[in-house]
């Protein structure tokens, strides 16, 4: 008997030791990724990006809006390798940039990125942001355009495009989600309202699947295979017509041969049906 409390003591012990590495594989490669559904604070939320003063290259589609600073690499990853699918899928990308506040009397942005925010913010010029984020923050010195400090219009834009963010991270936060970004908000194909900090491509996946964006999408010249339409065989796709191979200089050309004399055939009898139609 107390061998068998043995046993059953040990094999309850490795199961709860299976159960919880298993809970913890599920938790860590795959809950853990999966978005948010904003359940108490969806109208705040929705009032919040509908204030804000997003960039979208068009689309007209069903609105994702990206939130997120100018040298977030995760953000500049999404925006290049997911936003051409969200496209494709009829979705259109809405993105709101900030700068970041100084942090325990470090400074988080530079001059040239605070007035660049606030002229996005004023002029939602999407050509402009293209520019700043086709060229390395080094090299951007933002010429032509108004500095935000020392101008108190301006830099209260760029003070307002921090509050915005900190009240939908307090909003988004109340709903179990952790800061992190690009933020991204959207609603799926039901309608409920999502969010996630997606600054892990993990999490990309789950966006596509609510909005039915494909896993790859080829653009023109990229050199890729084209699939082979369905009920093609390889051996009925047209080959060009080679030329004839050129005979090597060392050879002699070879001699073209004579077809032999035919011998001519004799004309046919004239029948005496054939002569009585002549007549």
């Amino acid at each position: 008997m107390r061998r068998f409390f043995i046993w059953s003591a040990l094999a309850a012990l490795i199961g709860l030791i299976l159960a919880g590495g298993g809970y913890w594989a599920y938790w860590n490669y795959y809950a853990r990724f999966q978005p948010v559904v904003i359940a108490t604070h969806q109208a705040e939320i929705q009032r919040l990006l509908d204030e804000a003063s997003w960039l979208s290259g068009g689309g007209g589609g069903e609105p994702l809006y990206i939130i997120g600073y100018r040298d977030s690499a995760a953000m500049q990853r999404y925006e290049r390798d997911e936003v051409p699918k969200l496209r494709a899928a009829g979705v259109e990308a809405r993105i709101i940039v900030f700068a970041r506040a100084d942090r325990e009397g470090l400074a988080q942005s530079t001059a040239a990125e605070r007035a660049t925010v606030a002229e996005l913010w004023l002029t939602r010029d999407w050509s402009l942001y293209q520019r700043w984020t086709a060229t390395p923050t080094s090299a951007w010195s933002a010429a032509g355009i108004p500095a935000a400090d020392g101008n108190l219009a301006r830099a209260a834009v760029v003070e307002a495009g921090r509050a915005f963010v900190s009240r939908l991270t307090v909003a988004l936060k109340s709903e179990g989600l952790g800061t992190g970004y690009p933020l991204i908000v959207w609603r799926d194909r039901e309608g409920f309202m999502k969010a996630c900090a997606c600054n892990d491509s993990r999490s990309w996946a789950f966006i596509r699947d609510d909005l039915n964006a494909p896993d790859r999408v080829t653009s023109p010249g990229s050199g890729e295979p084209v699939p082979m339409a369905p009920g093609v065989a390889p051996e009925s796709l047209p080959y060009p017509t080679l030329p004839p191979l050129a005979a090597a200089a060392d050879e002699a050309p070879a001699a073209t041969p004579t077809p032999a004399p035919v011998a001519p055939r004799a004309p046919p009898q004239a029948t005496q049906q054939d002569d009585a139609t002549f007549f």
